[in-house]
């Protein structure tokens, strides 16, 4: 029997002689035919769809835009192995203490050089800030909670996840940074840039386009949310989550307003409840905390009580 002959494996690449497409028309064939070539390859209709830009934002590609929005975050978050997060909210203007005194002493100075009408309110607000500044320490101390709360993990990480911004947000991605442990930060694309806190992971910091797919992300693997003192955005989260859970369109976890003070005269519940307009079970979809280890210890004391503890036990299989 005569042997099989086989060919050597071609080269994944490249050919030895080309395809005939892959030469172009020679001006001694058509003179013109050069600039013609160049006017279709300068023609967005020739460009890769994932490269024209203008075909991207076009309003008949939402739907791939919404889908690509969203994977993004979620592959990576796969890929980390992050099982759940600790979400965390509150107002971008609430600093660190020594800034927020800082500013003060600013606005009480300016305050002897300008008409006062023209900053008292400024300067009761940032009063109001600089009272309300010990929330940053509260923050970052639970960031350090959650946080250490995983160095006997492997894939059961739950970590904290802020929307990356400045104020309570920073502090809370900064208490995870203390501990060179793991966070998140989903910033969102507005006309003016924002620019991300310095405390998240860089790996873990994405920027999506549309509000819905970065609330998404934010309750998808939450554990818990913690809202601090805050404004618009805060209390935009916060009743969206306490709707959710009033309709158990998502499964009920456990919501902590830190601040009793603030929240009580921010929102009254029992108004609403007076009212009619909300149940009085529904008053109990969140309790107050003032401290980081009456927040954290609240949280681990709800998911014991729904029968679904924070951490799983380890097993013989994966000791701690």
């Amino acid at each position: 029997m005569d042997a099989i002959s086989v060919p050597a494996p071609p080269h994944p690449l490249q050919r030895q002689l080309p395809l005939p497409g892959q030469t172009r028309k020679t001006p001694a064939d058509d003179p013109g035919a050069a600039s013609r070539i160049e006017a279709i390859l300068a023609s967005p209709s020739y460009r890769l769809a994932v490269e024209d830009p203008a075909f991207l934002e076009n309003d008949d590609t939402r739907g791939p835009r919404l889908e690509i929005d969203y994977l993004k975050p979620e592959m990576l978050l796969r890929q980390h192995r992050i099982r759940g997060t600790i979400v965390v909210f509150g107002s971008t203007r609430i600093c660190e203490p020594v800034a927020a005194r800082r500013n003060l002493r600013a606005l009480r100075k300016t305050e002897l050089v300008q008409p006062p009408a023209d900053v008292t309110l400024r300067l009761r607000a940032a009063e109001r800030i600089a009272s309300k500044a010990r929330y940053y320490d509260v923050a970052r101390q639970f960031g350090r909670l959650v946080s250490g709360a995983n160095h006997d993990q492997r894939d059961n990480q739950i970590v904290i996840m802020t929307g990356s911004g400045p104020g309570i947000m920073e502090a809370a991605n900064r208490g995870a940074y203390d501990l060179s442990m793991p966070s998140v930060g989903l910033n969102i694309s507005l006309p003016n840039e924002q620019y991300p806190n310095p405390y998240v992971s860089p790996e873990l910091c994405f920027q999506v386009h549309y509000f819905a797919i970065r609330k998404l992300h934010f309750l998808l693997r939450a554990k818990a949310l913690v809202a601090f003192p805050g404004g618009f955005g805060t209390l935009d989260e916060l009743f969206e989550t306490l709707t959710l859970v009033q309709t158990r369109k998502i499964k009920p976890i456990p919501i902590v307003l830190v601040g009793k003070e603030f929240w009580r005269r921010a929102i009254d519940m029992d108004f609403l409840v007076e009212e009619g307009v909300i149940d009085p079970e529904d008053r109990d979809l969140f309790w107050f905390a003032e401290t980081a280890e009456e927040i954290w210890e609240g949280i681990l004391n709800w998911h014991a009580a729904a029968g679904e503890a924070l951490y799983p036990a380890p097993t013989a299989s994966h000791p701690p």
